[in-house]
């Protein structure tokens, strides 16, 4: 029979026509024999087939489950069914297996209750017992050469102990990728004697581990790994695949539970110091500060058995379930960027979850939803969900509307692997293919890894009062390395002898390290300003330097010049030629400084230095009040002008990004890249400051405490618009009183600048000085193009940033009332004495609220008479604001005298939504402030 004639069956016609469509669009698409019978065949024997011309009605070709095209037509004998007919069949049930599998697959170590999928048997399809010998050509199935052996690779591919989702996943060439490397070893790795005895060794550390806390320390809180031992062997296999894949930095997160095993097995800190931290016999050391010890984050070098180095950092971490992991990711890009590794493959984030808070927490999602994008893209983070199926004491059943805890990640073109811990070497498969796709499509992969937690959510939690069928399961269970050191007997892989000698020199090495840490000699030492922030230093402002921010004129009028001028060609908006020309004019002495001329010197100036400054923020690029306009576009092609880009010089860059629209995931981000660049401006901007709240938890749990913490500093600065102007209580207020209320120990600056100059050398401080603390500002929005807020050259060429503004601008002597006041209300004070005609009112501005300079206070009042009060003013109610704030601190007197105070009443909301009556209690509050000409005769 001729090539033509074979595929005459009306029955198979369709079907082989899809093939031969396939084959003109692309060749390589088909396996070896389909495509040498059609070029054998050529065009006319294609046309005499009936194939040219046809439309296409049959499925679409899939490769990998073709039947041979010598029996096209044919018919296994005892079976109606020809061999296109059961392609058909045998083709949909090789999707469903890929499809859903991972449902029947034997993912839970306790068991449970079988599911049933009917797209998953043969009778769903017709094939019958007499089809299971029919021939197959070669597929991605190594050996399958009949349709029952590739249903068997199907079953041992999809639905042994790894459970596969990848076909949400749009692109082909991902979904082939990862079809063959799974169906291709049957989703099994074949492991040397060696690494088997490697992952027998890990589960001993880590079983060995827990049970010496448990009988060392009864009843103290650990938050235990029993029940997920294979924890430990899966990052150690992790971090010897990045070694392979010439990953040098690896920055970790994770919550509590398993952290005291992951320190001691995989980061390597000593445990004579974990069991001090247990001991807690150093009450002094810690008295007012510190953590606890499942909370402490550590660092050190990893060398492979191969000899690559590995940095490690695990992250600290509050209680607050996954925040920390924008700020992972932020410390892995700022790694990255230090060494210019824009192809983000030096250095890998690994993010240990629980299955409870993967799918519960918000802020799994906003970093998910970062991890493509270009501002915040790190080359994929490794995630693995340590699933205890069961958060505190709340089932999945009341935990979650989805399938399976991992299924927020499918909103990315990613693979989720689910897996059954209790298999370790299905463990090691899984981060061998996710290791391998990370690093190839350079995406976010993700292993569910089904475990159980042995214990309650803490030693001294009872799980049985809520869980009583899983927790009777639970103890009946023998551990997972004796379940796997029984398979390792088995086989012959090792013997009795060598698995209890390595489990007793565990035990050994665990007495004498207790040992140690009883010790009355023994002091634990912690290193926190080593490497990069050696030069650097926290404590207290008092001990603080303060630093040169000026530069040269001629210098800031090259800035200002340069930021004006845009490339031959370049058609900018016509609304931002304005814009430009001003540059131009302030470069030229003609035009005061604006807000944004300051900022941008401020900026210019240190890219120009070879400091790297980043900021982003949800409309950074231009501002959200359209005055930064830090990136220009072509007005005619859309191209884009990073126009600081022009003044950058050495290893200076001007990196700024649109954010999406999330607080605490981005904050959290810019905060974890803050602590890898100490020598950097890094900036988190918010739309208004009111949305700052979003974030608190990155604020409360990191910024705010992270020295007193964990003895971490971080430079982040928080760029917050605040201001009372009528706009409605959620576009007035960045809550300034939460920052102060939170102010202790020298942790944070809290500035409100109010001017161009102040806000230049603001910035310029934060840099040029050792001090390292993070900076909120109380930024502007109507004072961005306020005619009264402006600044000279002369500022920025001989200023410094100061603490307090006194006024020059009334006679001291004269005065009878001084008004203290912060930011823009300032403004309003100086309309309304103006129109008053008043010069007995000094106006005397706290440009930082903290820390609180007492000097700088005494030396910017001393110059008034003696006898006059100080009232402050602020736009803000009174349970707001910085009133509290400095009613604590000065009580009823400040330098000598009267200190009283100026406000709109307590309110629950911070402003009203109307506009006229803003202006009505605008008014009022003014009237207050500066009340009537108080004589001379009652100052004295």
């Amino acid at each position: 029979m001729d090539d033509a004639s074979q595929l005459m069956n009306a029955s198979s016609l369709g079907y082989v026509e899809d093939l031969y469509l396939e084959y003109l669009r692309d060749p390589s698409a088909l396996d070896d024999s389909w495509r040498s019978l059609f070029e054998r065949m050529g065009p006319e024997g294609a046309a005499a087939a009936g194939l040219a011309g046809r439309s296409s009605t049959g499925p679409r070709f899939r490769r990998g489950t073709l039947f041979a095209p010598s029996a096209a037509a044919a018919a296994a004998p005892g079976s109606g069914t020809t061999d296109a007919e059961l392609h058909q069949r045998l083709d949909r049930l090789v999707r469903n297996f890929r499809v859903r599998g991972h449902r029947v697959a034997d993912l839970n170590p306790l068991g449970g209750d079988q599911i049933g999928v009917p797209e998953l048997e043969l009778r769903y399809y017709r094939i019958t017992d007499a089809d299971l010998g029919r021939p197959v050509l070669d597929t991605t199935f190594p050996d399958a050469k009949t349709v029952g052996d590739v249903y068997d690779a199907l079953r041992a591919t999809y639905t042994r102990s790894i459970g596969a989702q990848f076909m949400h996943i749009d692109n082909l060439e991902v979904r082939r990728w990862l079809q063959a490397r799974m169906e291709r070893t049957r989703n099994r790795l074949e492991l040397s004697r060696a690494t088997q005895l490697r992952i027998l060794t890990k589960l001993t550390d880590a079983v060995i581990f827990e049970e010496f806390i448990q009988k060392k320390f009864v009843g103290a809180k650990s938050f235990s790994l029993e029940g997920s031992e294979s924890l430990i062997p899966l990052l150690d296999l992790a971090l010897e695949k990045a070694g392979a894949q010439g990953v040098h930095e690896v920055v970790l997160g994770m919550a509590h539970r398993g952290r005291l095993n992951v320190l001691a097995n995989i980061m390597g800190k000593h445990p004579r110091t974990i069991f001090r931290e247990f001991e807690d016999k150093d009450p002094e050391m810690n008295r007012g500060r510190g953590d606890v010890k499942y909370h402490l984050g550590y660092s050190n070098d990893w060398t492979t058995q191969a000899g690559q180095e590995l940095h490690l950092s695990l992250a600290f971490n509050p209680s607050h379930l996954e925040f920390v992991n924008a700020v992972a990711m932020g410390r892995v890009r700022g790694k990255q960027d230090r060494v210019g590794d824009d192809e983000r493959s030096q250095a890998l984030c690994v993010l240990i979850h629980g299955d409870a808070a993967f799918i519960g927490e918000g802020i799994v999602q906003e970093t998910l939803n970062m991890s493509e994008l270009a501002g915040y893209r790190i080359g994929g983070t490794l995630h693995v969900i340590v699933n205890n199926q069961v958060g505190f004491t709340t089932g999945p059943d009341q935990g979650r509307s989805t399938t399976y805890a991992s299924d927020v990640a499918k909103m990315l073109q990613i693979p989720i692997f689910h897996v059954n811990g209790e298999d370790p070497e299905a463990v090691a498969q899984v981060i061998e293919v996710a290791m391998d796709f990370r690093r190839t499509f350079q995406r976010d992969v993700v292993i569910d890894m089904y475990a159980y937690r042995r214990f309650g959510h803490n030693e001294g939690d009872e799980p049985s009062f809520t869980q009583p069928r899983m927790y009777a399961d639970i103890r009946r269970r023998p551990n997972v390395r004796e379940g796997y050191l029984e398979r390792l007997l088995t086989l012959g892989g090792v013997t009795r002898e060598e698995a209890d000698a390595i489990a007793e020199a565990r035990r050994e090495h665990l007495e004498a390290e207790l040992s140690v840490a009883r010790g009355d000699d023994f002091k634990p030492t912690y290193s926190a300003f080593e490497g990069l922030w050696k030069p650097y230093r926290g404590g207290s402002d008092a001990d603080a330097p303060d630093a040169a921010t000026a530069i040269e004129r001629g210098e800031a009028e090259r800035l200002l010049r340069a930021l004006a001028t845009v490339p031959t060609g370049f058609e900018p908006n016509p609304k931002l030629v304005r814009f430009l020309k001003g540059r131009e004019e302030m470069a030229s002495g003609d035009r005061a400084l604006d807000w944004s001329a300051g900022e941008a010197l401020a900026f210019g100036s240190l890219v120009a230095d070879g400091v790297r400054v980043r900021l982003s923020g949800q409309d950074s690029e231009r501002g959200t009040f359209s005055h930064r306009h830090s990136v220009l576009h072509d007005a005619a092609t859309g191209e884009r002008y990073p126009s600081f880009d022009a003044v950058a010089q050495g290893d200076g860059v001007f990196d700024v990004h649109n954010s999406p629209l999330s607080e605490n995931g981005v904050l959290g981000f810019e905060y974890g890249y803050s602590l890898d660049w100490p020598d950097g401006l890094v900036i988190w901007e918010a739309q208004f400051g009111d949305f700052v709240n979003t974030a608190q938890v990155i604020i409360d749990q990191f910024i705010a405490s992270g020295e007193d913490k964990w003895r971490r500093l971080s430079g982040l600065v928080l760029l917050l618009p605040h201001g009372f102007e009528g706009a409605g209580p959620e576009h007035s207020s960045a809550r300034l009183e939460r920052f102060l209320q939170m102010s202790a120990e020298d942790n944070l600056q809290v500035v409100v600048p109010s001017t161009p100059a102040q806000m230049f050398h603001m910035l310029r401080r934060q840099v040029k000085r050792p001090w390292r603390k993070p900076l909120v500002v109380m930024t502007p929005k109507s004072l961005l193009r306020h005619p009264r807020a402006l600044s000279s050259l002369e500022d920025i060429v001989e200023g410094t940033f100061e603490t307090v503004l006194t006024d020059a601008t009334v006679p001291a002597d004269g005065v009878r009332r001084i008004l203290m006041c912060s930011g823009k209300v300032y403004y309003d004070l100086l309309a309304a004495r103006e129109e008053q005609e008043r010069d007995d009112v000094a106006l005397v501005r706290l440009e930082q609220l903290y820390p609180l300079r007492q000097g700088d206070v005494d030396a910017a009042l001393e110059r008034y008479p003696e006898g006059v009060g100080v009232t402050w003013v602020q736009e803000e109610p009174e349970n707001m604001g910085a009133w509290r704030y400095l009613r604590v601190r000065w009580g009823d007197s400040v330098s000598g005298r009267a200190f009283a105070g100026v406000t709109r009443p307590a309110s629950a909301s911070p402003a009203t939504g109307s506009a006229s009556a803003h202006k009505l209690e605008q008014a009022e509050l003014l009237r207050a402030a500066l009340g009537e000409r108080v004589p001379d005769e009652v100052v004295a």
